[in-house]
This record gives C-alpha cells, structure tokens and sequence, in this order.
C-alpha cells in the first residue's frame, strides 16, 4: 500500500497533524506565531548545511531550529525582547542558509520543494522521521498537558502551583523546533506556520476546553491534508499550499457558523 505514492502522502500528512492540532493551539493561545514563522525560515539553513555535510535532512534540519529555539529562549530569559531576538536570529540564518544554498547547485534546483513543501515526494524513510518525531511531540505534549495549559493561563498561578514558567517555554520551543524540522518536507518553510495555526484557529470556536480544542484542531488538520491532496490530484495544483488552501477554507466555514451560533 505505501507503493502508491499519493497513500504515502496522506499518511505522512496525518502523522503531521497530530502534532500540529495540540501543538498549535499553544501557539494560538500564546501568541507564539511569529515565533513559529521564525524557526521555519531558520530551518532553511538546517537544510542547507545537511546537503554540505553527512547529516540527513531531517537531522540537520532540527539542530538548526533547535539551536535557534533554545537560543531565543536564553535570550528572552535575559531581558532580550523576544520579537527582537526572533528577528534577527532568524533573518540571519535564513540568509546565511540561502548563501549556503548558492554553493549547491543541486540544492537550488530543490529549493522550492523546501520552500512551499513536496508532501508527493515523501518516501518510506521519511515516513519514520516523521511519525517518530509527531507521536514525540505528541508524547510531550501529553505528559506536560496540564503544566503548559497552566502556563498559559496564567504564569502567576503556575509560579504559585510550585511550576517552573520558563521549563514549560523551553519544552514548548523545543517541540515547535521539532515540528518544524518534520514538517519541512510536506508543506515547506513557508507554510508550516499555516499548519499550526489555522486548523486550531478554526477550532477555537467550537472547543469548551483545551482538550477539546486539541482534538478539534487535529480532525481540521485532517480533513485539510486529504482535501488538499484530493484538490491537488484533480486540478494539478502544488500539494502543500493546496493543503493549506483546504485549511483557509475550513477557517472561513468555522467563523460562519461561530458567527450564527452566536
């Protein structure tokens, strides 16, 4: 069955979204997107320094973003303005990754695979990295549940719970460094902040708890990644942005009926 290349696709998006939909909730809940947008445009140089060195993609790719993500949050934990830290970090391994991509001639041939993704690309291999690296995420995420809702609440009351705010930040970073090095492959630099948001944005509307909102976000998640695939094999569209297109539309189709629910 995973011969087929369009049933790996799917497979590998699925795996995606289960760390996205909880993933990305924390990052609507905590206003972390720009973050997110950071670590993708970062990645780029994970990606260019694994085709000059003997680490795989994926490999390369997560110490790039986790670097940058503990990075920030060493910066941030010392008085450095977050949005500053995020900016300049991140614009300067995005143009030193594209420096290294203009030494690779085959890499700027595949640079808009890792721009805007190429889920139709995915092999079997790539396959394990990435639902070995979502069900991680997952695992973390579970483990760490209440503590990171918490957190995000309110620090003042996880401070007085006897919780660790910044412990909680850096799990948080790391596990958004960790989806972004798997997600590049599917729908790419660009587009992976899409992914973590608009499906748990279309499912803050429909959620009485966070748990649920989890869980929502991830269904959302789903059904973009096979209505764009589907969109995609009818009208020859490029899959990763067709995926985040799906998404959109659920978007628009949640703030209608949050609006008559209302």
């Amino acid at each position: 069955m995973l011969d087929d290349f369009l049933t790996r696709a799917a497979v590998a998006g699925l795996g995606l979204v289960l760390a996205t939909g909880p993933l990305g909730s924390f990052v609507v809940w905590r206003r972390m997107a720009y973050f997110g947008d950071s670590l993708s445009h970062a990645a780029i140089l994970g990606v260019a320094l694994s085709f000059v060195s003997p680490l795989p993609l994926y490999l390369g790719t997560m110490i790039v973003a986790v670097g940058m993500a503990v990075l920030v949050t060493w910066l941030a934990g010392r008085g450095q303005a977050m949005d500053s830290a995020l900016g300049v970090i991140a614009h300067s391994a995005l143009a030193l990754g594209l420096v290294v991509v203009s030494f690779v001639p085959s890499l700027r041939v595949d640079l808009q695979a890792f721009l805007f993704g190429d889920i139709l690309a995915v092999g079997k291999s790539d396959l394990i990295w990435i639902w070995s690296g979502a069900l991680a995420v997952l695992v973390v995420l579970i483990w760490r549940w209440q503590r990171l809702v918490t957190v995000s609440v309110n620090e003042e009351l996880a401070m007085a719970a006897g919780i660790r705010p910044a412990v909680e930040k850096l799990i948080l970073a790391l596990a958004l460094a960790l989806v972004v090095a798997i997600a590049i492959r599917i729908v790419g630099a660009l587009l992976i902040s899409a992914m973590l948001i608009v499906p748990a944005a279309a499912a803050r509307g429909f959620a009485r708890t966070p748990e649920q909102m989890a869980l929502i976000a991830t269904l959302i998640g789903g059904f973009a990644i096979i209505g764009g695939l589907g969109a995609s094999l009818r009208l020859d569209t490029p899959a990763g942005p067709s995926i985040i297109v799906a998404a959109g539309a659920i978007y628009a189709l949640s703030l209608v009926g949050w609006r008559k629910r209302g």
